[in-house]
């Protein structure tokens, strides 16, 4: 049989899920699987996966009832016929689900799960409980911290697999390390000082209003330099708030960016603040390219990082213990480094997007009844 998968993912920016995405399609393309993305026109993701030659569909959706959207989903889901429809976020998740029953063809449906927050957060009159429980034929959970929330808030534990996030080792192939200075420069911090960022959406699930004041502690004892890099709604919040605890001077949040991979091998020190997180991407990238990390103990970053082993863990909203964890670090250099080459071990030996792939294919052929050809 031909098998052809298709994949939706409604979010207008670039972010974990996104990578997480374009991973997929890359692996199950590589394997001799025809694949199909609907994504929003113009989003970084369909001009990325467009570029590398995948089947694409521009797809505009206003919320997770647009009538249009759905309708014209369905018209392409009853064109192609796929085995598979895999929706990769929870906009994504209701209009697919729709278009799906829509179009009248057999199809598995499969949602990826990737926060650990409860499903009734942003939920219209409690109703959550009936587009989770219904209309789903498999969750993939990135973290068993996920899975928990999903089981606890109702969703059959039957229909719930773990499937870790994963990175492609060779990601950062072609990165220039030596690029620190020209970094330092343009963010306008002096060449000598130790580096510490974090990356991620300005969200206040990330705590990094919590890494500002760690920042400010910290400073008090020693000079550093600190980077947040990310886009969000709190931006002109967080800028604030290093103003008021006088840390503008040492800390610089420079927005979106593409050159990760450079911006990482500048750091000294790798952070990740959040209040709350499925696992955590920017996370894995950070300990592939080995970089000393100190993380809060939320969601599923501890099924990543072991505290004293390949990092540092602390309780998520406390700048005290993160600010003395990051001294702990910078003050220990050896240890630092030995902490981050077992980061980057745990990457390369159970974090691989490889495995991601291979584990995600394995549900849709359970799911399909068995090993599915090309």
């Amino acid at each position: 049989m031909t098998f052809l998968s298709a994949h939706v993912n409604t979010e207008p920016t670039w972010g974990g899920g996104e990578q997480q995405t374009l991973y997929l399609l890359e692996g199950l393309r590589r394997r001799g699987y025809p694949v199909a993305l609907f994504a929003p026109p113009g989003s970084p993701l369909l001009e990325r996966a467009c570029s590398e030659g995948f089947d694409v569909h521009g797809i505009r959706t206003r919320s997770e009832t647009d009538l249009l959207a759905i309708w014209r989903l369905s018209r392409f889901l009853k064109r192609l016929r796929p085995a598979v429809i895999h929706m990769h976020c929870p906009r994504a998740h209701g209009i697919g689900v729709c278009a799906a029953i829509l179009s009248g063809c057999r199809m598995k449906r499969i949602v990826s799960r990737r926060v650990n927050f409860s499903i009734y957060r942003h939920s219209f009159l409690g109703l959550n409980w009936i587009k989770y429980r219904y209309g789903v034929d498999r969750y993939l959970a990135v973290s068993a911290s996920v899975r928990q929330v999903l089981a606890r808030d109702g969703v059959d534990p039957s229909r719930i697999r773990v499937i870790h996030s994963g990175v492609d080792p060779e990601r950062f192939r072609g990165t220039r390390p030596d690029r620190r200075a020209a970094l330092l420069e343009e963010w306008r911090l002096p060449a000598e000082l130790p580096l510490v960022g974090s990356i991620g959406a300005l969200d206040s699930c990330k705590g990094f209003d919590h890494f500002i004041e760690a920042a400010a502690r910290l400073i008090a004892r020693r000079d550093c330099g600190f980077v947040l890099v990310g886009e969000g709604k709190l931006h002109a919040e967080l800028s604030r708030k290093a103003r008021d605890l006088g840390v503008a001077h040492r800390f610089r949040l420079v927005g979106f960016r593409w050159d990760i991979g450079e911006i990482l091998s500048a750091l000294d020190l790798f952070v990740l603040p959040s209040i709350e997180e499925g696992l955590g991407t920017s996370l894995l990238d950070a300990l592939l390219l080995g970089r000393p990390t100190v993380a809060s103990r939320a969601g599923g970053i501890p099924e990543v990082i072991r505290h004293g082993e390949n990092g540092l863990l602390v309780e998520p909203g406390d700048p005290a213990a993160l600010a003395a964890a990051m001294e702990e670090l910078l003050s220990r250099p050896e240890e630092a480094r030995r902490l981050g080459a077992e980061g980057s071990r745990t990457v390369l030996e159970s974090f691989r997007a490889d495995s991601m792939v291979e584990k995600t294919l394995e549900s849709y052929q359970e799911l399909c009844g068995g090993p599915v050809t090309t």
